[in-house]
């Protein structure tokens, strides 16, 4: 197959139609003028809202996040159909019942739920008097808000968040009825309102407070950065690294998703694009068709730990730990590091089996002309990486980086193969760098700004300059961006309700308690057990803990998305850990990576699904793959706990700790992807396999006598191995 149908990604209507497809989060309602063209202007205000704080100054608090609120909820009931069938397009009418096809009782809806949240931001003078004390429009609208709430969160993302809510409000108004220690007073509606409404412990919380000031920002400069053709410089970047090799293609994948993980914090969202091209190219060079869809599945799951976007957690991680954004980008390095090796060698061993061939050169891109096309597209993320380094905030870096990606796309163009109108753009840089690195005034930056714009569109018209994309594309990504913040959005009100009812009931603390309890009596009962040498009992009652959080991020995060799950089990789950010492920051990685953990874990594994129905395997058997491919994610966790030098910026960091745990896991990752692929030099045999998972598993605990035991453990293997790979070489007839 030629380059051209190889290498190049889908246009954008493309993907946006397999996203709808794959991803429930993603799935539009149709509809008719006049409501397409109110909509797509509400989602681009939307847009230029953040877009514009970022740069110059965010709003009062309650304020920022009422308007953000507002849009999100009430464009939700515009956009997200109440069921199924209200995505036929055959049934679309606009009539008197249903103005631009969508039915009236959704605008009353929508508008409603936009009053009940601006009402607190409009009320906000008087609103300290009554905090404890709420009156009738109080209760009111913040009814009419919850019940909106719930519903805009099941149209967007389905019915177990909402369930979890309701659950969890269940138990703030009837507490009296539970028994034992999950007992409490109980809650009266208005209080509940009161808690949940009038306070930042609720609704108006730090989850909404994280999405309104840093998340809605990288989503919309990831869409702009991949419009502009950053996203097909690192395929292309990738495939000339890793497409040569056996297997080329699924190595493709692994290098393309760690690098688009850069743009998108979305694991579905990296399986479609980057799964477009490897997908095919997998299954054309002989990988099995589950193979490859759990191949780019399991590695588009790292875009959400891959630095320096991290999906929404790394903005969660600030607010929750106070620390620097610096701090969570580094801690997110060696980590990520692990996933992508670990399903790397699996990929490799799984070539080598099969005798797998790589990408012939004229599948492969060129990366010279590439580099000399697209170079340009670079820009926007060093600037961005630059400004977070720098110490400025993470909405002004993301600000400088869509207003980059705007630069790059309108006024640089390609001719012979080389970006040309550099000069321009280098003219609007400097102006973007003096806004950015600089302490100027707001209104100075906002006239700089202002300036560049007039000037910009004053040359574009008499040079007749024509840059790589259309100024409709840009504000077609301003309205994408929008879209793809809407559910997350919802999502991380309706975990407001959860963490709201956390602090008022105080059930965090019981909950931490009995996780403790158990974890110790299953450490009692395994100490009584095990010989005392092997392993201490605070050892084996963290390692029980870990265990059962484990368990219940992937649980969760089966029904709900990733960002959803780090806020519940941060909440509920990490404070448990920090009482058996582990350090904050290492909890919550831990429960955030075993929530990543659940878009490959069946029965709800969303990015493998979306890469089964790219590939046309089996859902569940894709699944589980990929569920192998990325078991580094499911065992470097547990590591980082015992031994938080894997984390480099974590307390009590030693190099020499770090060597010993990093080539432990190194090693042990490598001989677990040999078992699991039955191949080394030669096919393994079942002894073979037993005896690197035994060693793997012993080499992945932090200390340097287990990484020696395990090299040892291994050595026969690797022996017999050798041996019978010299017998197949001298056997293989000479021509």
């Amino acid at each position: 197959m030629s380059l051209a149908h190889t290498t190049t990604l889908p246009d954008d209507k493309q993907l946006l139609a397999m996203e709808e497809k794959f991803d429930p989060e993603m799935r539009f309602r149709p509809s008719v003028p006049p409501a397409t063209v109110l909509i797509k202007w509400l989602l681009i205000i939307l847009s230029c809202f953040h877009y514009y704080t970022a740069g110059f100054g965010l709003l009062r608090e309650t304020t920022h996040r009422g308007v953000h609120l507002a849009f999100v909820i009430g464009l939700i009931f515009l956009v997200f159909a109440g069921s199924k069938t209200g995505n036929d397009h055959h049934r679309i009418q606009n009539k008197l019942t249903s103005p631009g096809g969508i039915p009236l009782y959704d605008w009353l809806l929508g508008i409603g739920a936009a009053i009940a949240v601006l009402y607190i931001p409009y009320t906000f003078e008087d609103l300290a008097f009554r905090v404890g004390n709420p009156n009738f429009n109080d209760v009111l609208f913040g009814t009419v808000l919850f019940i909106a709430l719930l519903e805009a969160t099941r149209r967007s993302m389905g019915w177990p968040l909402p369930v979890i809510a309701l659950g969890f409000t269940f138990y703030a108004l009837f507490g009296n009825y539970f028994p034992g220690l999950l007992q409490h007073a109980g809650s009266g509606w208005s209080q509940f309102i009161n808690h949940q409404y009038l306070t930042s412990q609720g609704i108006y919380g730090v989850a909404v407070g994280v999405v309104a000031t840093y998340v809605f920002h990288f989503v919309l400069f990831g869409v702009l950065a991949t419009r502009i053709g950053l996203g097909q410089l690192f395929l292309d970047i990738a495939s000339s690294i890793a497409g040569r090799y056996a297997g080329g293609p699924a190595k493709v994948s692994v290098f393309g998703s760690a690098m688009f993980g850069m743009l998108s914090g979305s694991s579905v969202a990296n399986a479609v694009t980057v799964g477009s091209l490897t997908i095919p190219a997998m299954i054309r060079v002989g990988y099995k068709r589950e193979f490859a869809g759990a191949v780019e599945a399991a590695a588009s799951t790292g875009g959400q730990i891959t630095p320096p976007v991290l999906g929404a957690a790394a903005f969660l991680m600030i607010e929750f730990l106070g620390l620097p954004y610096q701090t969570i980008i580094m801690a997110a390095i060696v980590p990520a590091f692990m996933h992508f090796f670990g399903v790397f060698m699996q990929v490799h061993f799984e070539a080598k089996r099969y005798g797998l061939r790589g990408l012939s050169d004229e599948e492969m891109p060129k990366l010279r002309q590439s580099l000399k096309m697209r170079w340009p597209t670079l820009i926007p993320l060093f600037l961005l990486i630059s400004i977070l380094v720098n110490g400025r905030t993470p909405y002004l870096a993301a600000f400088v980086g869509i207003t980059s990606c705007a630069i790059i796309g309108l006024t640089t163009a390609v001719s012979g193969n080389k970006p040309k109108n550099w000069g321009l753009m280098l003219v609007l840089h400097m102006a973007l760098v003096l806004i950015a690195f600089t302490n100027l005034d707001e209104m100075v930056k906002l006239g700089v700004f202002g300036a560049s714009v007039v000037l910009t569109i004053l040359l574009m018209r008499v040079l007749n300059i024509r840059g790589r994309i259309e100024p409709k594309v840009l504000v077609e990504a301003f309205e994408t961006g929008a879209k793809y913040a809407l559910a997350v959005g919802a999502a991380a009100a309706t975990v407001g309700i959860v963490i709201g009812v956390v602090t008022l009931t105080g059930v965090g603390f019981k909950i931490s308690f009995i996780i403790t309890g158990a974890a110790q009596a299953i450490a009692g009962g395994l100490g009584s057990v095990l010989p005392q040498q092997l392993i201490a009992m605070p050892s084996l009652t963290l390692l029980a803990a870990l265990v059962m959080t484990a368990s219940v991020c992937i649980l969760m995060g089966a029904g709900i998305p990733t960002t959803a799950n780090y806020i519940i089990m941060v909440t509920v789950a990490a404070p448990t850990l920090v009482q058996l010492g582990v350090e904050p920051l290492v909890a919550h990685f831990f429960v955030f990576y075993y929530g990543v953990l659940a878009d490959i874990t069946p029965p709800v594994a969303l990015a493998a699904y979306a890469a089964a129905g790219m590939a046309g395997s089996d859902p569940f058997k894709t699944g589980n793959t990929a569920f192998r491919l990325g078991i580094a994610k499911a065992l470097v966790p547990f590591v980082f706990v015992f031994s938080p030098s894997l984390i480099l910026v974590a307390k009590g960091f030693t190099w020499f700790d770090f060597v010993v745990t990093f080539t432990g896991c190194v090693l042990g990752i490598s001989f677990l992807a040999m078992a699991f692929s039955k191949f080394c030099l030669v096919e393994m045999k079942r002894w073979e396999q037993v005896l690197c998972i035994a060693a793997a598993l012993l080499m992945v605990a932090p200390s340097l006598a287990a990484t020696l035991i395990g090299v040892v453990m291994v050595l026969p293997v690797l022996l017999r191995q050798l041996k019978a790979w010299r017998i197949d070489k001298l056997s293989i007839p000479i021509n």
